[in-house]
């Protein structure tokens, strides 16, 4: 069987970049199940939007032999006349890019998928593609794509790596579980940390009884009305214990003298924590969940539900910089996508995090005001299998 050609599109290419992390495993391999894999599919041409210090395209072109074009409709067709690819990567993530009002980050993945998306019409013929981290900072622009995708009948596939990376302790919810109740706790800023912290939680309750059903409602609050909202029992006092205890990094005193510590009995969580937020979405079938954004608390990004009325919770874990050996986890589920044709998870979980996201940053600029989002009715399945890593 001939091997698949992909065509990267990226916004920059260099040290530490989405587009490096993602594209150099498809040159070079990546280790996976205990062995070093080596991917079934080609670079065989790139588009990179800016060129900045440290540019590495067109070195990695010159020692892996394909070709770096000046368009992406170009880098589709090989420098020809029709698409001549088998798939494609878009990673607009990183780059020298305008924020908007909300502090999104306003990266053309739209616009790059849009291109796309002409030379598939103009050629009649479309293939798979991988779009990295949201969809889009806007839900409209998210839900045409996946209408595209529906339309022309190609597999799209999106989203963070932390759904597929390792879990500790590795725990999986059954499917048709009963959830009522979940938490999440990232770290970082906003709008690239907060999209892996929501797409981390929406993984896990996907696999709730009913599966997805949309979300209603939701709310953005900072500073001291997070502590508030725990105190009054808005937030989970007992998720956010079990979340907390997952951790490997918790800050403050254990930085100091290396003690352990109760972060939430002891009183420290108001003091090492600067500029704390919570996200508060209500779905369509009465559940409840929360991300609790937490810088100075922990470095981590951690998880707890109650699930058929136990308590259950893990830590998504993110290997260290430069390997960031999750990303792997990413890349093998693209390179199923490329080789199969099928997308191992669905793209409306993407969809409903890209559109949640939005909204919460709405509601920050707003007062903090609770937003009703009945455009937010993304209603899917989990797939049977969560398709995260396992030692």
């Amino acid at each position: 069987m001939p091997r698949k050609r992909i065509a990267v599109i990226a916004t920059i290419y260099r040290y530490l970049s989405h587009a490096q992390h993602f594209a150099d495993r498809f040159l070079v391999g990546y280790p996976y199940g205990g062995q070093w894999h080596h991917p079934e599919v080609d670079i065989v041409s790139l588009y990179v939007d800016q060129k900045p210090e440290g540019d590495q395209s067109e070195d990695r072109a010159r020692e892996f032999g394909f070709e770096v074009y000046p368009t992406i409709a170009e880098a589709l067709r090989c420098g020809g006349d029709k698409l001549a690819v088998d798939g494609i990567l878009i990673i607009a993530e990183h780059g020298d890019y305008p924020d908007n009002e909300k502090g999104q980050k306003l990266y053309p993945r739209y616009e790059f998928f849009k291109q796309c998306v002409e030379v598939f019409e103009k050629d009649g013929h479309a293939v798979p593609v991988y779009n990295d981290k949201h969809l889009s900072y806007s839900f409209e622009k998210a839900r045409e794509m996946v209408d595209d995708g529906q339309r022309l009948n190609f597999p799209i596939l999106a989203g963070s790596s932390l759904p597929v990376t390792w879990r500790l302790p590795d725990i999986e919810l059954e499917k048709g579980c009963s959830v009522d109740e979940a938490l999440m706790i990232g770290c970082g800023g906003s709008d690239p940390m907060d999209y892996h912290a929501l797409e981390a939680m929406q993984c896990m309750i996907e696999r709730r009884a009913g599966g997805e059903t949309g979300v209603k409602s939701v709310q953005m609050i900072e500073g001291n009305a997070v502590w508030e909202a725990l105190d009054q029992g808005r937030i989970s006092k007992r998720l956010l214990e079990a979340a907390l205890s997952r951790s490997d990094t918790p800050c403050g005193k254990t930085d100091e003298d290396g003690r352990t510590q109760d972060l939430l009995g002891n009183g420290e969580l108001p003091k090492i924590v600067e500029k704390p937020a919570a996200y508060f979405l209500e779905h369509n079938d009465g559940l409840k969940t929360t991300l609790l954004m937490l810088n100075g608390a922990i470095k981590d990004f951690c998880f707890a539900c109650k699930v058929d009325g136990k308590v259950a919770s893990t830590q998504f874990f993110l290997s260290p910089t430069p390997n960031v050996t999750y990303s792997a986890c990413l890349v093998a589920k693209i390179e199923e996508m490329i080789v199969t044709g099928e997308a191992p998870f669905p793209v409306e979980r993407t969809l409903i995090v890209s559109g949640a996201l939005e909204s919460c940053l709405t509601s920050k600029v707003t007062d903090h005001s609770t937003l009703q989002t009945p455009h937010l009715e993304v209603v899917y399945e989990a797939p049977d299998q969560s398709n995260h890593a396992h030692f």
